[in-house]
């Protein structure tokens, strides 16, 4: 009687072992990475003071440096369909190698319109990273600046490493970011993020006194495109201007982005020229002027 008792146990044990399994080369649903959130938080509380976030696990960092992830090609380079849907940009094979530091005089070029940031050694691109760059009522101030500044860990939000830049009128850097699904989008308050993996990479190799070159379009960057500028405003349109007024022989000041007391006197005498009313303001009609 025991014995098959047993046999009966043993074998409701094998069909329930038997049924919990898969079939031969059925398909299991795929993994969904349970850190990202559909939506990011967001917060208003300004410039800088971003919720404290977890950091998330490996599964969630895009690698853009190395190895193949689902819809990008073999080297790191993403496939056009794929940098369509996620926003991010394409990124250029380079010369050199992860964690091989570059030889020679070290400068950086950031492209605002294609989101990256490359390394240059000697004048020539040695890696090239994604970044997220300013949002389009907070660009990123195009121009020649010179890292100012280094730290490690220097704020909620900064990431693990910051490169702060001589920004005229403004604190603006080249950081890492607690947000890291932002990265290759508009996205910050005109600072430069960086994953936390490629600004620790870069952060040996950068000097304090090393050039970084912003390029873009100061205008067409903006929402709107063209505004209206009086006195006190600043930015990167702002130096537009005042490079066309010096070209003009109108401005005499100091090219750094504010419009000071300085500018003034040549908004005024520019459209007293095209016969636009006595105004400080640079506006559609001055902008046409200036031939913006």
């Amino acid at each position: 009687m025991m014995g098959r008792l047993y046999q009966i146990v043993l074998s409701l044990l094998f069909l329930l072992l038997y049924t919990a399994l898969p079939a031969a080369g059925q398909e299991q649903p795929p993994y969904r990475c349970p850190c990202r959130p559909e939506q990011p938080p967001e917060t208003t509380t300004g410039a800088h003071h971003w919720p404290k976030l977890p950091a998330p696990p490996d599964c969630c960092h895009d690698n853009f440096n190395s190895g193949t992830v689902k819809g990008q090609e073999p080297g790191g380079v993403m496939m056009p369909a794929t940098r369509q849907t996620t926003g991010r940009p394409e990124e250029q094979p380079l010369s050199g190698q992860k964690g091989t530091p570059p030889a020679g005089e070290i400068s950086i070029l950031i492209d605002t319109t294609r989101r990256t940031l490359t390394v240059l050694a000697n004048g020539e691109p040695y890696r090239q990273y994604p970044v997220a760059v300013g949002k389009h009522e907070t660009p990123t101030p195009l121009g020649n600046y010179r890292v100012k500044r280094k730290a490690m860990h220097w704020g909620t939000g900064f990431g693990s490493r910051w490169l702060g830049l001589d920004v005229p009128w403004g604190l603006y850097g080249i950081h890492g970011t607690n947000k890291p699904w932002a990265i290759g989008s508009y996205a910050s308050h005109g600072c430069i993020r960086m994953h936390n993996r490629d600004v620790e990479e870069i952060y040996p190799w950068i000097p304090v006194g090393a050039p970084v070159i912003i390029i873009g379009n100061p205008f067409t960057y903006r929402e709107p495109p063209y505004r209206d500028l009086r006195r006190d405003f600043c930015g990167s349109d702002v130096m537009e201007v005042q490079r066309t007024l010096a070209r003009l022989g109108l401005f005499k000041g100091k090219i750094d982005g504010t419009w000071r007391e300085d500018m003034e006197e040549s908004v005024y005498t520019l459209r007293a020229r095209h016969g636009l009313s006595r105004d400080n303001v640079i506006d559609r009609p001055a902008y046409q002027a200036l031939g913006l």
